[in-house]
């Protein structure tokens, strides 16, 4: 009796290594629930461009003045975006400027003594004889000179001065003296918005005057 009742407990003492362990915690499809509840919560995960709303908006754009959500190559996702804004100001600045003076050229508009080889020079014919009589030399090496004194201030910028993208603290006249941080913002949406259209604007007005190879207008 003492045998038969030995070998009944080792069997079941088997038996219970390949019984299935108890289980306490939460069925599967209350965590699906739950996790599907914190992915609501969170917000979409996809938010559609403000200018390109067919692409999604890059993330590291966001809280510059004037982000519309425009970045279709994504360059700000491996360059700083501190330095796509300040070659984008910089740009902009200058065909703003471009656009007076080649404007102005062809509007007869000129400064005086004028060299002899100057007569009757266009904005688009201007180029080749600038380049010939080495006054395109002088301008690259002052701009370049320029390029290499605000290089400085872009890599001090990039290593955290706390330096905004474009301020070289230039304002004589004062437009930001006493201005609420939201009127400061205001002028710098100005700013980049008067600079894209220039940019645009400058590439059409060049092409059109070597098109008509007219004066301004260019019509």
């Amino acid at each position: 009796m003492f045998t038969k009742a030995a070998i009944l407990s080792t069997l079941l003492a088997s038996a219970s290594a390949f019984a299935p362990a108890s289980f306490n915690g939460r069925p599967s499809t209350s965590i699906r629930e739950e996790a599907v509840a914190a992915e609501e919560d969170a917000g979409p995960t996809y938010v559609a461009s403000e200018s390109m709303p067919f692409l999604e908006k890059p993330a590291n754009l966001a809280g510059y003045v004037g982000d519309v959500g425009f970045d279709p190559f994504r360059f700000s996702d491996f360059v700083p975006v501190d330095f796509l804004r300040e070659a984008e100001l910089k740009h902009g600045r200058i065909c703003q400027l471009a656009i007076v003076g080649f404007a102005a050229v062809d509007m007869g508009f000129r400064i005086y003594p004028l060299p002899e080889a100057y007569e009757g020079l266009t904005s688009v014919t201007a180029h080749d004889a600038l380049v010939k009589y080495g006054a395109m030399g002088q301008l690259f090496l002052w701009f370049s000179l320029a390029e290499i004194i605000s290089s400085v201030a872009v890599m001090q910028m990039l290593e955290g001065s706390g330096r905004e993208p474009g301020d070289f603290g230039l304002d004589p006249v004062g437009f930001l003296a006493g201005k609420s941080e939201e009127e400061v913002n205001d002028m710098k949406l100005k700013e980049i918005t008067h600079c894209r259209l220039a940019m645009v604007a400058f590439s059409g007005m060049v092409t059109q005057a070597v098109l008509t190879q007219g004066p301004f207008p260019y019509v």
